[in-house]
């Protein structure tokens, strides 16, 4: 049943991918592939990214977005916002490290969130993370970027 609703969670967020990027830059000569892939040691103890599409509790799953420029021109100030499934918990691990992170999807600040908690400045735990964003300053003509974050299957 987990594994049932795991797919369902990887196809929904993959559509609202599409559709967000459809939305927002498809008039502008970006297209976006979502990936997602379980991240596991290999026998050497180098980390590999299996593409997967069920996983159980607790493992390691990446999503990976590209973000290709087809156009013959730079694309500027590429806001790139991903939510992080329900049925996950952020690992604390964006790429690249420049990512800001929101629990609403409106306020963003840097990684990690903090807040205040009976007078002290605390971190937010990880799993009330929402949405990772980041801002690509430029684009190049027919050139790609990558940004992906890790998640733990709850």
């Amino acid at each position: 049943m987990k594994c049932l609703r795991f797919l369902k969670v990887i196809l929904s967020t993959a559509l609202l991918f599409m559709l967000s990027l459809n939305l927002g830059y498809a008039n502008n000569g970006v297209k976006m592939e979502l990936t997602t892939n379980k991240v596991v040691n290999n026998e050497r103890g180098k980390v590999v990214y299996i593409p997967v599409r069920t996983a159980p509790v607790g493992t390691i799953i990446q999503y990976k977005a590209t973000y290709t420029n087809t156009l013959a021109k730079d694309v500027n100030d590429l806001i790139i916002t991903l939510p992080i499934p329900s049925s996950m918990t952020f690992t604390g691990e964006a790429h690249p490290a420049s990512a800001q992170a929101s629990t609403d999807g409106k306020n963003f600040a840097d990684i990690p969130l903090v807040r205040q908690v009976a007078g002290k400045m605390t971190n937010t735990p990880l799993s009330e993370y929402r949405y990772i964003r980041w801002n690509i300053k430029i684009l190049p003509a027919k050139k790609f970027s990558d940004v992906s974050f890790n998640t733990i299957v709850k």
